[in-house]
């Protein structure tokens, strides 16, 4: 009975040492805890600034002539950013050498402008978007005897998909629809049939933008 109370009494002893060895051990003997942070995003927002380049071509209300020819330019413009939504304002103007005769008519567009809103879906780096607005243009027009340019006032609409390669530079791709509207010109000394020349114009481009003032990742 002696020997089982003895033995008893002895395990209980080394058990209480081997506790009291263990709450001595220091805490920082244990891994730090960590939390896992999202990976970073990229961000499109902010102002840019770029060139494009590509080809017109279009058309003339009661006329056959099909005004056609490269154009090139610059655009610039700001976004903003809401998670994957992108929000923003670009003006472009552009050289064009769309143009085209028939019989004694003859339809150029020396150089045009836009002004548009766009907004967008980012997958990261890749942000496709559609955009509308105004544009303004020159119009030139001609006639046997007349000549003249009476700027114009119109609408556009399109869309494209632009692409990141790295922080601040990005390619693009664009297409536009704009009507360039009538101009004064073409209500007179240029009308066809007795109807004003309302000219028509689809402009498919390749874009390259530099974006300012930060490193492309948003946290």
């Amino acid at each position: 009975m002696n020997r089982l109370v003895s033995g008893a009494v002895a395990l209980i002893a080394a058990g209480w040492t081997a506790s009291a060895q263990a709450a001595d051990l220091p805490y920082g003997s244990h891994p730090p805890y960590t939390v896992n942070q999202p990976l970073n995003v990229y961000s499109w927002a902010g102002p840019y600034l770029g060139a494009n380049l590509g080809y017109a071509w279009g058309s003339v209300d009661h006329n056959p002539t099909k005004p056609s020819g490269f154009s090139g330019g610059a655009q610039g413009g700001y976004n903003w950013q809401t998670g994957p939504w992108v929000f923003g304002v670009e003006g472009d103007i552009q050289a064009t050498g769309a143009n085209d005769t028939f019989a004694p008519w003859k339809f150029s567009n020396p150089w045009f402008g836009t002004v548009r809103g766009r907004a967008g879906y980012a997958l990261s780096n890749i942000l496709f978007y559609g955009t509308g607005g105004l544009t303004y243009s020159s119009g030139d027009e001609a006639r046997t005897g007349f000549a003249g340019t009476s700027p114009r006032t119109g609408w556009t609409v399109g869309g494209g998909v632009e692409y990141a390669p790295g922080k601040q530079w990005s390619l693009g791709l664009e297409y536009l629809y704009a009507d360039f509207g009538k101009s004064a010109q073409s209500r007179s000394n240029f009308s066809t049939g007795g109807s004003p020349n309302d000219d028509h114009s689809q402009i498919l481009r390749g874009r390259l933008n530099y974006r300012f003032g930060w490193d492309g990742l948003q946290k």
